[in-house]
């Protein structure tokens, strides 16, 4: 039997935030994934090692969570006003599915300074020194970004003094503005902010009863509910969820019902092949307690306390497009997020999550008795870990 050799796509690993990712230019895959479709996720799933029935990806580019087993394409953009167009992929581990339903906001800090190095931006946009402002199109969700990247000698600066809870090592700070990050309907999430029309409604979650809950649709599908509501402090850290299959088996119900009222979905059996959208997370009043690193967050230091799951399972720190959605959340008042923090109008919440704390802000105002989201804004950092190729067999994807 003949066998294939592995071919070499040009890619990079980068470390975006709290997330680790392999992006790619459009241009540089494989003509047959240069469309959506089946050989476009046979080759990400292949890169990255899924689907993996041991759950470990030691035959790819993951690292076996949902916060390293994720892929990027960019492009440059044709949309006016626009950089860079930015699609997400968030690769399932143990099963043979690509989930292109949301952004992640964390790895959209390193789309800037990847759009940059690799020439996806002219020349003349990119200053010798100071910052490069890079307007990214989400491709995903239909969204702005802007991305403000630091500049030394020009070439984008990636170490710094900059400390992100989560992150081991200090880096650069890359400022993020995500426009209008509430869904108006033209997007995939059921067709405005706030699908029931409610801040807060009571979810049916049979087998786990009726929940105080807020859906909002901002920065990505979120559901929140009160952590005291479901057993929770809110001070919890990975272990105690994700060593929990009882608990875990709980808040995927509650996402699959979640979803259902949302409009995301048209039955609870479609869960499943949504696995990336929406979250669930949880939220409590300000508490002390020992983050995940040994560091001690004390009540004060904080607004709220929020822990959130990401493809099943409690994220060590905060997804990115969840803490956008927090960020939305708290500025408008009755919320869950909102009353958690003390309630009234707020412009930006300093949350604890289960590795440190995270600011967010957000612009809210009352227009015609409903409430609008300008923008909401957080920094993250972005580093390149290796550059060059990936190599897959070459029998990996439909040709």
């Amino acid at each position: 039997m003949a066998f294939q050799p592995q071919i070499r796509i040009p890619a990079t690993y980068l470390r975006g935030g709290t997330s680790k990712g392999v992006f790619f230019r459009l241009q540089d895959l494989p003509l047959a994934a240069q469309q959506p479709g089946a050989a476009r996720d046979a080759l990400l799933l292949r890169v990255i090692g899924s689907p993996d029935p041991y759950g470990k990806q030691i035959d790819g580019m993951g690292g076996a969570t949902s916060s390293t087993s994720k892929a990027v394409i960019l492009s440059p953009s044709a949309r006016p006003g626009h950089d860079v167009d930015y699609l997400f992929g968030q690769v399932s581990i143990d099963s043979a599915f690509v989930d292109w339903s949301g952004n992640c906001g964390n790895l959209s800090a390193a789309v800037g300074p990847f759009a940059i190095a690799n020439g996806l931006l002219p020349a003349e946009r990119v200053p010798a020194n100071g910052i490069c402002t890079v307007r990214i199109w989400q491709a995903n969700i239909g969204k702005t970004i802007v991305a403000h990247v630091p500049i030394t000698g020009g070439q984008v600066q990636e170490t710094g003094e900059f400390e992100l809870d989560g992150v081991t090592f200090p880096a650069a700070e890359v400022a993020l503005e995500f426009l209008d990050p509430a869904d108006e309907g033209d997007g995939d999430g059921g067709g405005s902010m706030f699908p029931t029309g409610q801040v807060v409604d009571d979810l049916e979650v049979p087998g786990v009863g009726t929940l105080r809950a807020t859906l909002i649709n901002a920065g990505i599908p979120t559901i929140f509910v009160n952590a005291a509501d479901i057993g929770y402090t809110g001070t919890e850290l990975q272990d105690a969820i994700n060593g929990d299959a009882q608990a875990l088996a709980r808040f995927e119900t509650i996402r699959a019902h979640g979803a259902v009222r949302m409009g995301l979905i048209q039955d609870i059996a479609e869960a499943a092949k949504r696995q990336h959208t929406p979250k669930v997370a949880f939220v409590a009043p300000p508490a002390s307690y020992t983050a995940s690193s040994g560091k001690a967050v004390q009540a004060a230091e904080v607004d709220l306390l929020v822990r959130a799951l990401s493809m099943g399972k409690l994220h060590h720190a905060m997804m990115g497009t969840a803490a956008v959605a927090i960020g939305t959340a708290a500025a408008i008042p009755g919320t869950l997020v909102n009353l958690a923090a003390g309630g009234g109008e707020r412009q930006a919440v300093r949350f604890g999550h289960p590795s440190g704390t995270l600011r967010v802000g957000a612009e809210a105002a009352l227009r015609g008795g409903q409430w609008q989201v300008t923008k909401a804004l957080m920094s993250r950092s972005a580093r390149i870990l290796m550059e060059g190729w990936v190599r897959v067999p070459g029998d990996s994807f439909p040709k």
